[in-house]
């Protein structure tokens, strides 16, 4: 089933309603839920249209008068694919373009933040605005080459509110994801108003503001050499260690024990779940994950998995929050895996 921008949805295990915003691939979309003022990406299997017919019911057909034939409505304009310049034209990078609408009297009333992708790659990307470090907006997503999505908007009299933007991108390889690449844009409005020219592939006028250039993306197409455990191992029995009161050798033991996935339902976690009330689950699941990826770091584990399962998503959204915070995640990834299927986020760290 595919969902149409726009269309009102309702997510099937927790009742939540939203708007759909954003197709990301043939299984996911965007989702903004105006009571938590938030965009999440959803799984199309999770959702239900809110407006479809009730079961049993047949969808009202109109009246056709005798004598009379019924008007077929002209069809839909042939959408055309942007035309791309940049066969000839050389590629700027991702952008972030804030694209004016106006008051009937000429003067600006808001603008929508657009952000645009003029390379050849796709990317994913999640971006938050904030007003003096105060959290307003988050969406996330996947950019394709050549393509430009709205991420928000920003109203005129928020420009002496100070607000920032914090973006990261991956961009997506044949691997993988790349590393993460960070951006802090504030706005300041007497830099703002100076830099308004015609957009890449939007062909619009607009505040236009460069996040990475093109040598800053080449620059995470060549992931750094993993170190495998047997290797890690080897190197820190032969290479002195400093002396912190830790053995080392208890070390490599820990490391060689460690378990390179933790599965997080209830059941795995305590002897007992039926002793844990419905409102401490995700706590206690939140602490057994918090306490596992500490040790992980700590160990110098290259690569976790983290088993969530699918359910409402509320742990895959906690979990994904906090490793965005987690200046020792290089990058994650929640995508179809053949042994945990779209249930697991495998963890990359630097």
């Amino acid at each position: 089933m595919i969902f149409a921008i726009g269309t009102r949805v309702r997510f099937r295990h927790s009742g939540d309603i939203g708007r759909v915003t954003e197709q990301l691939d043939e299984h996911m979309v965007n989702v903004y839920l105006p009571e938590d003022d938030m965009t999440i990406p959803a799984f199309i299997e999770d959702l239900e249209r809110i407006d479809q017919p009730s079961p049993g019911k047949s969808p009202t057909k109109a009246k056709v008068v005798p004598g009379k034939q019924e008007k077929k409505p002209p069809p839909p304009p042939e959408r055309k694919p942007p035309e791309i310049q940049y066969n000839i034209l050389k590629s700027k990078g991702i952008q972030l373009a804030f694209d004016p609408s106006f008051n009937s009297d000429g003067s600006p009333r808001e603008y929508d933040m657009v952000l645009i992708n003029d390379t050849r790659t796709d990317w994913l990307y999640t971006i938050r605005l904030s007003f003096r470090d105060q959290i307003k907006s988050s969406q996330n997503g996947k950019l394709p080459a050549y393509s430009f999505h709205s991420v928000g908007s920003l109203l005129f009299d928020q420009l002496n509110d100070g607000p920032a933007i914090d973006i990261d991108c991956w961009r997506i390889t044949t691997q993988g994801t790349s590393s993460k690449q960070h951006k802090t844009l504030k706005i300041k409005p007497k830099s703002f108003f100076s830099k308004q020219i015609t957009a890449p592939l939007i062909n619009r006028r607009v505040h236009l503001y460069l996040l990475f250039s093109p040598t800053e993306a080449e620059e995470t197409m060549t992931a750094p050499k993993e170190e495998d455990i047997k290797s890690y191992t080897r190197r820190r029995v032969s290479t002195p260690q400093e002396d912190d009161g830790v053995n080392p050798f208890h070390e490599v033991v820990a490391l060689a024990e460690f378990e390179p996935e933790i599965d997080l339902h209830i059941e795995k976690l305590v002897p007992d779940p039926k002793k844990i009330k419905p409102n401490q689950i995700l706590r206690v699941q939140l602490e057994h994950f918090d306490r596992y990826l500490e040790e992980a770091i700590r160990l110098g584990v290259p690569r976790v998995f983290i088993i969530h399962g699918l359910g409402e998503g509320k742990l895959r959204d906690a979990i994904a929050t906090r490793l965005m915070r987690n200046p020792d995640v290089q990058t994650f990834k929640n995508e179809f895996h053949a042994k945990y299927g779209y249930g697991a986020t495998e963890v990359v760290f630097e």
